[in-house]
């Protein structure tokens, strides 16, 4: 499904967090939406959503506006995952993951055959299918991460959009992450603090600054010491690391003097 943004901005409490952002992410995609903290990441990433409603602009998914949609219709062509991995809970972690089935079911039915394939899948996929039965208050900050993205890929939209999902989880949970998202077949929008990680695994990159898009394009193309410099305040610069991924190579913030050697000491 191809996502669409045309000249998007919002607001909170009289300031312009989003400024007529305009993008377009290809069905089957896997985008990386960067940007320092404030950048409006999260408030766009809302908007295309469908969780929030832009004061300016248009969304469409394939074309078509999606300004008047019902929650229900919206849940069942995109799936949003937030970074917080939510309050306490009495409920299991089956039945979390089972909450993405909730678009496809009216409120007197109770799971089917299909909706219980589809929550077993996603448990697999985000390996959790051994803590299926235990209580959601129970996991780890990082098992609470993946049980939402269980969620998300158990609603089976044909868009996925995730706000810096990877927060809570270790080296190998953040690997195996990417790897599942730019490996699924769906078109995909995330929100990374991690340049590297963006660099690696998605097709391109769409960078903020103070709400406006100023870069898309391949991480090469987006990733230059000068738009480093520019929106991170870092001296950095794209490279290849030993295994030939792209990695940013960061040699430190903006006007900070070089560490002096030992010998000189």
């Amino acid at each position: 499904m191809r996502i669409s943004a045309e000249k998007v901005s919002w607001s909170v409490a009289g300031t312009q967090v989003v400024r007529e952002v305009g993008a377009d992410i290809a069905s089957g995609e896997t985008v990386a939406l960067l940007g320092p903290n404030g950048s409006g990441k999260s408030s766009l990433l809302r908007c295309l959503a469908g969780l929030r409603t832009p004061e300016a602009g248009t969304v469409r998914y394939d074309g078509e506006s999606v300004r008047g949609w019902s929650a229900r219709r919206t849940a069942r062509h995109v799936a949003f995952v937030a970074q917080d991995p939510g309050a306490d809970s009495d409920l299991r972690v089956s039945d979390v993951v089972g909450l993405g089935r909730t678009p496809f079911r009216d409120r007197w039915r109770g799971p089917d055959a299909t909706d219980r394939a589809a929550v077993a899948d996603a448990l697999e996929r985000v390996g959790l299918t051994a803590l299926a039965g235990r209580p959601w208050k129970a996991l780890s900050g990082g098992e609470r991460q993946r049980a939402h993205i269980a969620r998300a890929l158990a609603q089976q939209p044909y868009a996925l959009l995730l706000d810096e999902p990877t927060n809570h989880l270790d080296v190998k949970h953040r690997l195996e992450l990417m790897e599942l998202l730019a490996g699924s077949g769906r078109t995909v929008l995330i929100a990374l603090h991690d340049l590297s990680l963006a660099a690696r695994y998605c097709d391109r990159l769409l960078l903020l600054h103070h709400g406006r898009l100023i870069a898309s394009g391949a991480p090469a193309a987006v990733l230059t010491a000068e738009r480093l410099a520019e929106v991170f305040e870092v001296d950095a610069e794209l490279t290849t690391d030993q295994l030939g991924h792209p990695a940013v190579a960061y040699r430190g913030p903006l006007g900070t003097l070089p560490p002096v050697p030992r010998s000189a000491l």
